[in-house]
């Protein structure tokens, strides 16, 4: 009996051993040898794994960035640009520094601006309440204000204020990963750069509704007027779907729109209360705007006016000498109709002469 079991267990130690000589010269044949640089540049990640750079964690970012070399399109925001000066030498690049961003909430649809008109008792989700009606003020592109943005939030940058209903971004706090864009079903949070002093301006809204259908789900929304637009002297505004919106990267910071706003809809955040002197410079500028503009318009308006002209005289000059041309051949037609008309009558008159007796 222990002759048996001493076979067997000779056996199978023997297949094992065979087992692992096989194994080992496999791995060694098909080993893949990584850069030792993934594993230099994931020590110095902030393993915050948040997918903010777009990538499912710090590791995949790593080995993104040692295979493609490159930091300009490749960006780590809980580092930023201190990371970015860390990885560039590992690298071998020279590296940019980007400007910082932050989140921002384009609604101001607050329970006082936008009062509710329904209840809604369900699940405490945005996304499942998105897929189930409007939203208790009516607005279909306002905040839901159940909690799905702070949910998503790794590092507490987001709350949610009780009084207003709406969420309010923790500024020191954001590394602007975009969790909270991708967790928003209504995508009124956006990211823009932090500007300098941490001041920004923009519009508080995203419903692009006709502006009386707005205004009656919320008393500060954007009605799609065009004075903001008007009175930029930088176009740093457009108007489109009936929503202005400004661009971070031409605005100058001026506020000379936001009195002129007629809802209140444009957001100046950081800044000191504005003076009467700047409304009142605000109100000139639009003035002045509104008059450069038009202007500018009737100047664009006249060169196509003017070829429009010219255009229309052309064609009735060609008109003209068609229909000349045209009626030409019919008047010779005329004229000798009425020729031979006239040598009928004579020879009728010659022959009712020579017929009378009295002539003879």
């Amino acid at each position: 009996m222990s002759q048996i079991i001493l076979s067997a267990v000779i056996s199978l130690s023997a297949i094992g051993g065979a087992a692992a000589v096989i194994l080992y010269f496999v791995a060694q044949k098909f080993k893949v040898i990584e850069d030792p640089r993934i594993d230099q540049i994931e020590e110095i990640l902030p393993a915050a794994n948040c997918g903010g750079c777009g990538y499912a964690g710090c590791r995949a970012f790593a080995e993104a960035l040692v295979k493609t070399g490159d930091l300009e399109n490749l960006y780590c925001p809980v580092g930023g640009n201190e990371l970015n000066k860390e990885i560039a030498p590992i690298l071998g690049v020279e590296v940019t520094e980007k400007e910082p961003e932050v989140a921002v909430i384009r609604c101001n649809g607050t329970k006082t601006n936008a009062p509710k008109k329904v209840e809604y008792e369900g699940p405490q989700s945005c996304a499942f309440a998105h897929s189930l009606f409007a939203g208790e003020s009516g607005c279909p592109n306002g905040c839901l204000g159940l909690n799905d943005c702070v949910e998503s939030c790794d590092f507490d940058a987001m709350y949610m204020d009780e009084e207003t209903g709406l969420p309010v971004v923790i500024e020191d706090n954001c590394v602007a990963c975009g969790a909270c864009i991708e967790a928003c079903p209504r995508d009124i949070i956006e990211l823009r750069p932090k500007g300098k002093k941490n001041k920004r301006v923009f519009v508080s809204c995203i419903n692009i509704e006709k502006g009386a259908v707005s205004k009656k789900h919320c008393s500060v929304s954007c009605i799609g007027c065009g004075q903001c637009v008007t009175a930029c002297p930088f176009d740093a505004i457009s108007l489109e779907n009936n929503l202005a919106y400004i661009d971070p990267e031409k605005c100058k910071l001026c506020r000379l729109c936001v009195p002129i706003c007629p809802t209140g809809a444009i957001v100046e955040a950081n800044f000191p209360e504005m003076t009467d002197k700047l409304v009142e410079k605000a109100k000139e500028n639009y003035s002045k705007q509104k008059e450069k503009k038009k202007g500018a318009g009737k100047d664009k308006a006249q060169p196509k006016k003017a070829a429009a002209d010219k255009k229309a005289t052309a064609s009735q000059e060609k008109s003209s000498k068609e229909t000349s041309s045209s009626s030409s051949p019919d008047a010779k037609k005329d004229e000798a109709g009425n020729d031979s008309e006239q040598s009928s009558k004579l020879k009728n008159n010659d022959n009712s002469a020579a017929g009378n007796p009295e002539n003879k």
